[in-house]
Order: structure tokens, then sequence, then C-alpha cells
């Protein structure tokens, strides 16, 4: 298989890394801002990564294209990377304490054919004062992440409770990745690296 990791992340490269299945990561250039949310993050996120793998696939059309969205939903809300740090606050501010989601859809394409899958995760914060904000937003690097916080290292200080699979919060869920790979035929299993 000639994969494609259709994403800038390092955590996503980092996660697929975790096996030894051959890839190169090229991030697409599909414009996100076109797909505007319709209350279902479920399909939202479906949407945007079936975009991004499309538009990659146009310029690789000989390759396998794994392409991914991630974002938080709240409360009817969808929350994206933040494009500042008053907007990473306000995030954190309206998450605070409360239950939500984190939905990413994963993508598998070819020429021949396609396939999404979507993990849910639930996250509970605790409750977080402003100075303990402020703290968090001098620490992490909160611009390429939806919802404006890391789940991983430090950036978990944040998290209460969890319900879900972790690496579906870093963006790239290892039960749907099998999934997708093994409908290909490639089975994760036989692809586990030493520890």
């Amino acid at each position: 298989m000639k994969l494609i990791l259709g994403s800038s992340s390092p955590r996503r490269k980092e996660i697929l890394q975790f096996f030894s299945v051959p890839f190169e990561q090229i991030a697409s250039d599909f414009d996100e801002s076109l797909v505007a949310f319709d209350k279902d993050p479920a399909c939202y996120v479906s949407t945007l990564s079936q975009k991004k793998g499309n538009s990659l696939l146009k310029k690789h059309p000989d390759k396998q294209i794994l392409s991914a969205d991630t974002v938080v939903y709240c409360e009817g809300k969808i929350y994206n990377k933040p494009i500042d740090k008053a907007e990473a606050k306000q995030f954190l501010q309206e998450l605070s304490g409360k239950w939500h989601s984190v939905y990413t859809a994963l993508t598998l394409s070819s020429f021949s054919s396609s396939e999404t899958l979507v993990e849910e995760t639930k996250i509970l914060f605790y409750p977080l004062l402003e100075d303990a904000i402020e703290l968090y937003l001098s620490h992490i690097n909160f611009l390429d992440k939806a919802g404006g916080y890391a789940i991983q290292q430090g950036g978990s200080i944040v998290v209460q409770k969890i319900i879900g699979c972790y690496y579906n919060v870093m963006g790239l869920p290892i039960g749907a990745l099998r999934q997708l790979l093994h409908n290909q035929g490639i089975d994760l299993w036989k692809h586990l690296k030493i520890l």
C-alpha cells in the first residue's frame, strides 16, 4: 500500500508511527471554511475528512489517502482550532467544569474506494479559574489544537475524566485506523513495533 497521511499534524504522524506501515505525510490544501457546521458534529467532521482526502487524491491518484478531521463539541457548539489566545481562553472558559465530546473522522480513500469512520470520546474538564487558564495557555501550543487544549503530557491537567479513545482526542483513533486498514487488507496487528 502506498499510503499518504493527509495531515500536517505532528500528533497524527506520531501515532501512525507506532506501527510499521510505511507512509509519507502530505498536508491537504482543502479550505475548511468552505464547509458550514450543520448541527451534526459527526457529519461535519466526516465531510471535512472526505474533502481533505479528495483534494489530495486528485494530485496522487495512485495512492491511498488517510485523511482526518477533529473537532470539540459542547452544547450545540463546535470548537475548532482557536484563531488567537483570546479565543482559546474563551474556549476553555466555556468548557470549564463541563462534559464535552471530541469527534474525529478518519477517511481512507483511493481511486476506487472511500470509507469514513467517526470516533467520539467524552471529556470532563475540571472547573478552571482564570489564573489557571492563563497559566495553561502560556505553556500549551493551543493554536493547532481543536478546543485550544491538549490531552497529552501536561496538557492533561484540565481533564478530570475521559470516556473513550485517548488517541481520538489527539486526532487519530487507533481502533478506527485498524478497522479502515483491515478493510483494505492491511492487518495492523502484524505491523506492531517492538516496545
